[in-house]
């Protein structure tokens, strides 16, 4: 694991590590925009990230929001984390309104089809795969007891 790795994975699970992301999405969104994908701040931490670009269930636009995600084979394993925040962040609920949406991965455009996972088959990556990605998880969840954290998996179409 890369240095700057641990070191984002041990901030990540300080409270205040979610204020202050919060605060800088729109600065990585901006940042990627604007090099085509070739630097975010959560590459710059040692993880994986991509721009997810959804239809709005409402508005109907193109809505793009920068996420760090867990690799799992072709696929990309999303979790509506939301920081561990009182709601499900706006984008999941545009996945569960239209899954056909298309990520950003590095300068590769990739579309894709969501599919929310449930019951066994999440708790089996949320304990194999997710959180051996991002500990951090485990806190959101923890500061979100009310609601449980909505898991897509990601695959190309």
């Amino acid at each position: 694991m890369k240095p700057m790795s641990k070191v984002a994975r041990k901030l990540g699970r300080q409270p205040w590590f979610a204020a202050l992301g919060k605060k800088l999405v729109p600065l990585d969104l901006a940042m990627q925009q604007r090099t085509g994908g070739r630097v975010s701040l959560a590459k710059l931490a040692g993880q994986s990230s991509l721009v997810l670009s959804t239809t709005g269930r409402r508005s109907g636009k193109v809505r793009q929001v920068p996420l760090q995600y867990v690799p799992h084979g072709d696929e990309f394993v999303l979790i509506g984390s939301n920081w561990g925040g009182e709601k499900h962040p706006g984008w999941s609920a545009n996945l569960l309104a239209n899954p056909e949406a298309s990520v950003r991965v590095d300068t590769r455009e990739i579309p894709v089809r969501a599919r929310l996972i449930t019951g066994a088959e999440r708790e089996r990556l949320w304990r194999g795969v997710i959180t051996a990605a991002w500990p951090a998880y485990d806190d959101y969840a923890a500061r979100a007891p009310h609601r449980e954290l909505r898991v897509f998996v990601l695959s190309p179409r």
